[in-house]
């Protein structure tokens, strides 16, 4: 969920810019933005309905950490909001940094990175022109 408006789905186009982690922001940005992440009133880290922010924050350090969320709100409890929203940016930015390095790797070399996109294509060709050809006899096409 949005990290600014956690009730809300976090998105490029619906979202906001401050609450949306994108695959390839940088570890400085996505700390920042979970260090801006909005929290509940309280201090008490459990996921609850009355709780958006604050159980958003526990699903994504879950998923990010493999953990079930019970464990995660354990390993919290007598923690403030900091301590979580820290540890939740860290863990994001462990989780996402193979994916910006090998974008990164990728962009690097333009030609093998077309090279990959042409194999890639001709594979999905391949794969698709039986149902293609289904399509074309069904629907009446001519095949010039």
């Amino acid at each position: 969920m949005d990290l600014q408006e956690p009730t809300k789905k976090m998105s490029t186009t619906g979202g906001t810019e401050q609450g949306t982690v994108k695959l390839l922001d940088g570890p400085d940005a996505i700390r920042k933005k979970f260090r801006s992440a909005v929290t509940d009133s309280g201090r008490e880290v459990r996921r609850a309905g009355d709780k958006p922010g604050v159980t958003n924050l526990v699903d994504i350090l879950s998923v990010a950490t493999d953990r079930p969320p019970e464990e995660v709100e354990r390993a919290y409890d007598g923690a403030g909001y900091g301590d979580l929203k820290r540890d939740v940016g860290e863990a994001v930015v462990e989780l996402l940094t193979p994916v910006r390095e090998r974008y990164l790797e990728l962009r690097a070399d333009e030609p093998g990175l077309l090279r990959l996109l042409a194999v890639g294509a001709e594979k999905a060709r391949t794969a698709s022109a039986p149902t293609l050809a289904a399509m074309y006899e069904r629907m009446g096409f001519v095949r010039l």
